[in-house]
């Protein structure tokens, strides 16, 4: 039985332009210093919630949602994930999943089963600074097969950078989007500091909406479509 450690009943944020319950995963391999899901990283005093409590909780929600949004945590580092989400599928709803890709095989093996109708992966930093961001040491290999997976299998996706001043710079997201250039979607996250993984970043800021708002502008031509979102 897959246990989940949380659920928010409803939100209209989480998949984009659908309703969904979010699913929440405990543990994760990386160290943002600006992460606001200590607890959820560490699996530290998390609720136990079995899979047949939250397909009980899809039923009686039918016809008001449209389905759920995994994440975390990292959620694929959960070996157990594929068979929740079958069970899911097989009860007609849409799921998403927020992933930093450091686990290609297992997108490999849910994009194979047709078990995922959106993901949105994170994408940290540029290459060359993934291990300093993130604070562990990072085989960029494994985000990069992740990227490819996604743009060749995902029926729907997006990629995504939280952007905090100190960590990231306009020159930093320029890196990013020829990285991953000619992808569907892109969405740049504005940071506030809220209990964040490492206290120190409470001294961390975020750029203006209209500073924001320049970056997206400057990416567009490496995208489909470019997003600004707040956290």
């Amino acid at each position: 039985m897959v246990v989940m450690n949380g659920m928010q009943n409803t939100s209209f944020i989480d998949y984009p332009g659908k309703i969904v319950s979010t699913i929440f995963f405990g543990n994760c391999n990386f160290r943002c210093p600006y992460c606001h899901n200590s607890d959820l990283v560490f699996n530290q005093n998390l609720p136990q919630i079995d899979e047949s409590a939250l397909l009980e909780h899809l039923e009686k929600r039918r016809g008001k949602l449209d389905g759920i949004c995994i994440t975390g945590g990292e959620p694929t580092l959960h070996p157990d994930l594929p068979e929740l989400i079958r069970h899911v599928k097989e009860r007609g709803f849409l799921v998403k999943l927020d992933s930093n890709g450091t686990n290609p095989k297992m997108l490999e093996e849910l994009f194979s089963g047709g078990l995922l109708d959106y993901v949105a992966m994170d994408v940290k930093a540029p290459k060359e600074k993934y291990s300093e961001v993130v604070k562990v040491n990072v085989n960029t290999d494994l985000i990069q097969r992740s990227i490819d997976l996604i743009r060749e299998m995902a029926p729907d996706y997006e990629f995504r950078t939280t952007v905090v001043r100190e960590l990231t710079s306009e020159a930093d997201l320029i890196a990013i989007a020829e990285w991953i250039d000619g992808s569907k979607r892109y969405a740049l996250q504005q940071f506030k500091p809220h209990k964040p993984l490492d206290p120190k970043c409470m001294e961390c800021h975020g750029y203006s909406r209209e500073e924001m708002e320049a970056f997206a502008e400057r990416l567009k031509p490496y995208f489909g479509e470019v997003l600004v979102r707040a956290t």
